[in-house]
């Protein structure tokens, strides 16, 4: 049989592939996939299975593990700055929506367990394109937001040894841009050792989660009961400095939604247990639990340990870097102690980096299945049974900027990623639920449900921010209310889960997509800045590479099925339709798919 050659074959093909580019475009934005098809042909591009050695317990320790590091050690000193003791209050607000999120992953997960996460979910329902904007910026942000953690790992470790100035452990360079001339050379061991870590064994990886976990936690029970023990409620509302803003809320409620969207990030280690759903040995009953169970655990200690934090200390003397350590050593009494919360939140920032390191590399194999990036990605090795080209490819990006970049720029830069993808899943889940192709089901009034409420929570956001009036907000969280109620009354669930489903729908999903956007309002501009420059880069991409490789992809898996007798291929209600008269050497366009 004739072989038929790839875009990238030659410069002429290539060439002559740019030319059908508006086309293929057309063709494969809006390209969805099947969840069988994503289970066993997708899934096939890898080589080697991964090892399904992972139990509830696993990815309870997993996303403890995974969020905790992160989110208090890391990002609550910089929140105080903006929301001050009610930080406590935004812990609870981001938990709460991480856990609506986190109900949309798991139906998501349960029905398909892949390790391809939110980019699995989005291809199966809104197709290519989307799936890839939003896996990409995702993969940034786990990048991003894994550098700074390492650059804090620096910071606490100092504090558990005693040192003073623990800027003397980073080089400056001079002649480099403020905030990139400072070398974190400990930061980029530390990255070192752990993609070695993840690229020998996910379980053994898991082992040694568990074991730093359950130390970690032993630390947090610690920092809660001196807290609550030894601090003093009066510090929840007076500043030490009389000339800063006092009470539990200095800066309102504004500052209270702001920080809930500063810390959002701390919840993205549960996204990295979904990406795990394919190495779970009873994926019905371990992901509800390890999921769901994670996001309510971490928010109650993150909630406990912020009071203890605050009631040891005022809001304004807390140190934006290793808010927690210092709060300790700012006492006389106490100074012994932050060394000890210092090798714990070392502990807990390891554990976030491991879940992290995990999850990321996931995210980039299933990406690389779909061929919107190089499928050498991909592949998983036959020893290891881990992602392990993914895992080095991005364990060297995050080294490269943990090397250079400040926390505090790269603080900035994180939680909008995050936000976009837990807005984009909760759409699908309710595009999915209400949305069957076969069944004869009108996308029209799913697609305008989800498109008014997105308006709608943009224009509460927007005033919001621009502190319109009370009863402009309220008209909009009344508009939002009464959309759901109608959308729910006159359009009836097309699909129910076969396994395990999310309750109250689409009210669950619909909230999350309302609160997503809200916090989305909430952040500043360098987020928003982020976002759309590596967007564009990730279009420009897209157009120059990814549309080409997945149409050759499509046109080799059609070719494919036409040398292999047999019935035509079924898929989730549509009928593939190949015809063996064609010879595989003149199929230039993918395989037709019509409705049963």
């Amino acid at each position: 049989m004739e072989k038929r050659e790839g875009s990238f074959s030659s410069p002429g093909a290539y060439g002559m592939a740019l030319l059908q580019t508006p086309r293929r475009l057309v063709q494969r934005m809006g390209a969805v996939s099947s969840c069988e098809e994503e289970l066993t042909r997708v899934k096939a591009r890898s080589g080697a299975e991964m090892q399904r050695s992972l139990r509830w317990f696993d990815l309870v320790g997993l996303g403890i593990g995974g969020m905790v590091g992160a989110g208090v050690f890391v990002t609550t000193g910089k929140a105080a700055s903006v929301a001050g003791p009610s930080v406590i209050i935004s812990y609870a607000i981001a938990g709460f929506s991480a856990l609506l999120s986190a109900l949309c992953y798991t139906e998501f997960a349960v029905a398909m367990p892949t390790a391809g996460g939110a980019f699995s979910y989005l291809i199966t329902t809104f197709g290519e394109f989307p799936a890839y904007i939003t896996g990409v910026n995702l993969i940034m942000e786990y990048v991003v937001s894994n550098a700074a953690v390492a650059r804090s790992f620096t910071s606490y470790l100092g504090s558990a040894i005693g040192a003073k100035n623990v800027d003397k452990w980073r080089f400056k360079v001079h002649g480099l841009p403020e905030g990139f001339n400072e070398l974190d050379l400990m930061a980029v061991a530390l990255i070192i050792v752990l993609t070695i870590c993840i690229c020998y064994s996910t379980k053994e990886s898991s082992a040694v989660n568990m074991v730093l976990t359950a130390l970690h936690l032993v630390f947090i029970i610690f920092i809660i009961v001196i807290g609550f023990t030894k601090g003093h409620v009066k510090n929840l509302t007076e500043p030490a400095n009389p000339t800063n803003p006092a009470g539990f809320a200095p800066y309102g409620v504004n500052g209270v939604f702001n920080a809930a969207a500063n810390v959002y990030f701390s919840y993205i280690g549960y996204d990295a247990v979904a990406t795990m759903a394919e190495e779970v040995r009873y994926h019905a009953t371990d992901i509800p639990i390890g999921v769901s169970g994670s996001v309510i655990i971490v928010t109650v200690l993150y909630c406990l340990m912020a009071t203890a934090m605050f009631t040891l200390v005022p809001y304004d003397m807390i140190n934006t870097y290793a808010p927690f350590s210092m709060a300790f050593r700012n006492n006389p009494r106490w100074g012994w102690v932050s060394y000890v919360v210092g090798a714990g939140a070392s502990l807990g920032i390891l554990t976030s980096l491991l879940v992290a390191m995990l999850g990321q590399a996931r995210y980039m194999r299933v990406i690389g299945r779909s061929h919107v990036i190089p499928n050498w990605f991909a592949k998983v090795n036959s020893k290891t049974g881990t992602p392990l080209n993914a895992s080095i490819f991005l364990g060297i990006c995050t080294a490269a900027i943990a090397l250079f970049t400040d926390p505090s720029i790269l603080l900035d830069l994180i939680s909008i990623g995050t936000l976009f993808v837990f807005y984009m899943v909760a759409n699908a889940l309710i595009y999915k639920r209400y949305v069957v192709i076969g069944k004869n089901t009108n996308p029209w009034p799913t697609l305008g449900f989800l498109s008014v409420l997105s308006a709608i929570a943009i224009g509460f956001a927007s005033l919001w921010q621009f502190q319109g009036g009370p009863w402009s907000l309220a008209i909009c969280g009344i508009a939002a209310i009464a959309l759901t109620y109608i959308f729910s009354a006159l359009v009836p669930e097309a699909k129910q889960p076969r396994e395990w489903g999310v309750a109250g729908m689409p009210w669950i999903a619909a909230t999350s997509i309302f609160l997503n956007v809200f916090l989305l309002g909430s952040l500043g501009k360098r987020s928003y800045l982020r976002f759309s420059i590596f967007s564009l880069a990730a279009i420009v991409f897209y157009i120059v590479y990814s549309v080409h490789a997945s149409y050759d992809a499509e046109c080799r898996a059609a070719a494919s099925s036409l040398s292999t007798p047999g019935p035509p291929a079924v898929a989730e209600g549509h009928v593939i339709e190949l015809s063996s008269t064609v010879p595989a050497s003149k199929i230039s366009e993918p395989a037709q798919i019509v409705d049963v």
